[in-house]
């Protein structure tokens, strides 16, 4: 993404003549410059989607103005919308458990600056990655689960809410979330899962793979639902394997995929490239 100010406005809404007409036409009318425009009809849900991006300077009012004049439009044509500022920052809370390498990526790719986000916390059920979080300035909370999950779903929930966070990144974070808490942040947690889904749901995908003698294996970025590992699915990769590889070798295999799937689809949900559809998604790369 550009590093100018931009707004990205998404929409979502039932399709019919004259939406990007309509859209388009108000951003002209008060001298908006779109840099970056997409469109799709889904068309068995008869819905359409749109993405655009505008340079922010070249309209006389601020992002909040924007959604007040804008409003009227989308009741018009029953939109699901969203107006985003690039000049604030997502806010990223991440959970891992004891595996680093997702969490050694995503904070290499913050590091570096490319991938735009604020990371206020990170929460583990173990205590093992705190150094290494710590040595990234970036507080690290130990939430224990042995005893009670209930209450340690909660103060994880209370956690994410207290850090303000946007989204929840499952970052190799081995629990199953409870249904009530999937249900409380819909759209807004996201998980790497160390399988091409929807093959081989659940623990040790790997150690399933092999038992089935696949020829390839893969990882899944998806949206996180109160059914197990069956969100809609963000962005996905696989590597070709033989029957000369060990299960060690497929999680080896594996590590590397994992790591990029999970950075490439959460820069699309950071950038509002992703739409949801149903159990599906539209991704406007």
């Amino acid at each position: 993404m550009s590093s100018r100010h931009r707004y990205t406005l998404i929409i979502s809404c039932p399709d019919r003549a004259g939406i990007i007409a309509a859209v388009s036409g108000f951003i002209a009318q008060h001298g908006g410059f779109i840099v970056e425009a997409s469109y799709h009809t889904e068309q068995d849900a008869q819905r359409f989607f749109m993405r655009q991006e505008i340079l922010a300077d070249s309209l006389p009012f601020d992002a909040e103005e924007f959604r007040r004049r804008f409003t009227p439009l989308a009741q018009e044509f029953a939109m699901s919308w969203q107006l985003s500022d690039s000049a604030q920052n997502k806010r990223l809370v991440i959970l891992v458990s004891k595996q680093d390498h997702c969490l050694n990526d995503l904070l290499h790719r913050w590091r570096s600056g490319e991938l735009l986000v604020d990371i206020p916390c990170v929460i583990s059920n173990h205590d093992d990655l705190r150094s290494f979080v710590e040595w990234h300035g970036i507080p690290f909370i130990h939430v224990d689960m042995q005893s009670d999950k209930a209450a340690a779903f909660d103060q994880i929930a209370a956690l994410f809410e207290q850090h303000h966070g946007d989204s929840m990144v499952l970052a190799r974070f081995m629990q199953i979330l409870p249904p009530s808490l999937c249900r409380r942040f819909p759209g807004r947690i996201i998980n790497i899962h160390h399988s091409f889904l929807p093959s081989f749901v659940g623990a040790k995908p790997y150690h399933q793979a092999y038992q089935r003698g696949v020829k390839l294996i893969g990882a899944t970025c998806h949206y996180v639902t109160d059914e197990l590992d069956a969100g809609p699915i963000i962005e996905q990769d696989t590597v070709r394997i033989d029957h000369g590889d060990t299960v060690d070798d497929l999680v080896r295999y594996g590590r590397d995929i994992e790591k990029t799937v999970l950075s490439r689809g959460l820069r699309y949900h950071v950038e509002d490239r992703v739409l949801v559809c149903g159990s599906k998604t539209i991704v406007f790369r």
